[in-house]
């Protein structure tokens, strides 16, 4: 059997402590999991940690942004589905707010993310991801002339920041699918606003 190189170990390494720590925090939560139990469960050393990822917040960091990117995709699928660019964003929309119901999203992206990383931190992180599937969204409204004359890179910084706040009032709802049908048909009230009617 050929030996691995040192990319492949070092990147085995990596993907060990991501998934494992993922799950972890997942489980319970970042404050509530020690490095010493993340390296341990991994099968990895704890200079292995800090060679790849600084600490444990740099760890945590990473698996905010696997997450994110993963939302972003799913998001992204679905709209691509959709009939019309306008069909399309209230489709990611709804599936957005769907995906922050989940137990996982709601503690490692919506509760741990901006108490661990600081709330400007995780504000770029989710600027990152999920701004551009928002601007390539209000530009395909533009295209078809379905958008209101507004400045759509300003616009789609506010829906982002209407979006995550969207996205906490659920995590944080003790009823989260009567928060998610609310926060929608309240978003979806602005997205009509924003298309042009005739």
């Amino acid at each position: 059997m050929p030996r691995r190189s040192q990319a492949e170990r070092s990147r085995t390494t990596r993907t060990a402590l991501i998934e494992t720590a993922r799950a972890l925090f997942a489980e319970r939560g970042y404050a509530a999991v020690p490095a010493d139990e993340i390296v341990r469960a991994a099968g990895v050393t704890r200079g292995a940690l800090y060679h790849h990822f600084g600490d444990k917040q740099g760890l945590f960091r990473d698996v905010v942004e696997q997450l994110e990117e993963e939302i972003t995709a799913e998001v992204a699928a679905t709209a691509r589905d959709a009939s019309d660019p306008v069909a399309a964003g209230l489709a990611a929309l709804s599936r957005f707010l769907e995906v922050c119901q989940r137990d996982e999203v709601v503690r490692i992206s919506l509760t741990d993310a901006p108490a661990v990383l600081g709330w400007q931190a995780w504000r770029e992180i989710e600027s990152r991801h999920g701004l551009g599937l928002i601007t390539e969204t209000l530009e395909a409204v533009a295209a078809a002339d379905m958008l209101i004359s507004v400045p759509i890179p300003e616009l789609a910084q506010l829906v982002l920041s209407a979006c995550s706040e969207a996205a906490l009032m659920i995590a944080h709802a003790e009823d989260s699918q009567s928060a998610k049908t609310r926060a929608e048909q309240a978003l979806g009230a602005v997205v009509a606003g924003l298309v042009r009617t005739t």
